[in-house]
């Protein structure tokens, strides 16, 4: 009766002589064969800190060198990183003036006659230069005090007070 020695906790078992012959029986457990497999360790999620086991492979292929417990934690990091400016496919921000809005604690509400339905705004750049997109630069209008602000000269001067 062949007596082997477990290459992961060096208990000693039995192991059939057609096991040996195959190149098995190194193992005196499955708990020590998959145990042997991992070589990996636990690493802290880098958004939440939630532990989580990450094998060598997938650590050594890490850009970033860094790990997350889930895609969502995943993703969180990745939008702080690769959106505006930071994004492959970014143009200059030519039309992002709107979800730069829509992101900022700006109410969203008409500057002149402070109706809030969201179907009607529209953004508003208070110098009229369409490539100024910074967030003092912009303000809410519905679309008829928008219209009225470029086409009606009385409308257009001194009521460009943002709400806040």
């Amino acid at each position: 009766m062949p007596i082997n020695s477990c290459q992961f906790c060096k208990a000693n078992f039995y192991a059939k002589p057609s096991h040996i012959k195959k190149g098995w029986g190194k193992y005196c457990s499955k708990l020590c064969q998959s145990s042997s497999k991992k070589t990996g360790n636990m690493i802290d999620c880098f958004i939440c800190k939630k532990p989580t086991y990450k094998n060598l492979r997938d650590q050594q292929r890490s850009v970033s060198s860094k790990f997350f417990c889930s895609k969502s934690c995943q993703t969180i990091w990745r939008n702080t990183q690769y959106s505006g400016d930071k994004h492959s496919n970014w143009t200059g921000g030519k039309s992002s003036y709107r979800v730069a809005l829509l992101r900022s604690s700006l109410k969203q509400a008409c500057g002149k006659c402070t109706i809030t339905d969201k179907r009607v705004l529209a953004v508003h750049h208070k110098d009229k230069n369409r490539w100024n997109n910074d967030l003092s630069n912009l303000m809410w209008l519905c679309h008829n005090c928008h219209y009225l602000v470029h086409h009606d000269k009385r409308e257009a001067e001194g009521f460009l007070v943002p709400v806040a």
